[in-house]
């Protein structure tokens, strides 16, 4: 019976969309967390009778033919890079990206990987790092006797160093993008890597045309809507418990069968 088939691909489907909402809804309070979106598609039909074949000797012809579904399938799950709204936290290293782009995060395998989550801070070398210690690209090293650090809405650093009347330029942030940005390949601590599907990254400076700007002292929030994946989740429970339902009536349906051959 088709049907049991049918509705087991259904069950499979809601069960998988259940859990992408669900990690959208654990990370609502991740800094810069991007939501996923399952996407789905209907799986091969078999063709009972196939549409525009000839019906008789006079050439006329079966106008929709019978075709019959066998299930569905996952197609993707997308990620929406949409711009989370940023909130201020008055900490010197926290910087939020307001438009496109990522900081370039140097990994201990040598590796680039990129981050929106400007959650920074200094290591013992008064570099400044992620929170797992990972070193921000270009290196930027802040001096022991810096009384203060402000970074510019174009990723310059300047420091106030003790007895100086004016502030010393140290380094400069850059921002890296991508042609397809839902392509980067997430390693979670909110880390992604580059991609064929992502395409090459290019780098520039902040406020450039393309690139995003710095703000400091700033955090961007997850982009996750809570009332958009509650309702989601409500609705793929309804879809699960539908499938459900199929399965038992089909499982009916054969019992019925089998007791009028016995």
């Amino acid at each position: 019976m088709r049907s049991l088939s049918i509705a087991s691909t259904g069950m499979l489907a809601q069960q998988l969309n259940v859990e992408v909402i669900s990690n959208n809804i654990a990370n609502m309070n991740t800094t810069a967390y991007k939501r996923q979106r399952a996407e789905f598609q209907d799986l091969l039909y078999q063709n009972l009778e196939r549409m525009g074949a000839e019906s008789s000797d006079q050439g006329t012809v079966i106008p929709s033919g019978i075709q019959v579904g066998t299930g569905v399938k996952t197609g993707a799950v997308y990620r929406i890079m949409a711009q989370g709204d940023v909130t201020q936290t008055d900490k010197s290293y926290d910087m939020a990206v307001e438009g496109r782009g990522f900081f370039r995060v140097r990994l201990p395998s040598g590796e680039t990987a990129y981050t929106r989550a400007g959650a920074f801070g200094l290591n013992g070398d008064g570099e400044i790092v992620t929170p797992d210690g990972y070193q921000i690209e270009p290196g930027i090293t802040v001096p022991n006797d810096a009384l203060s650090t402000t970074i510019n809405a174009q990723g310059q650093v300047y420091v106030r160093i003790a007895g100086q009347s004016t502030d010393t330029l140290i380094g400069q942030f850059d921002l890296a993008v991508f042609p397809n940005e839902a392509g980067l390949e997430a390693q979670g601590s909110s880390l992604y890597l580059e991609t064929t599907a992502s395409g090459a990254v290019q780098t520039g400076v902040p406020g450039d045309t393309g690139f995003g700007k710095i703000m400091q002292g700033y955090l961007e929030t997850s982009n996750v809507n809570p009332v958009a994946e509650i309702t989601a989740l409500i609705t793929a429970q309804r879809a699960y418990d539908m499938n459900s339902k199929v399965i038992t009536i089909s499982d009916e349906m054969l019992s019925m069968t089998s007791r009028l051959h016995s």
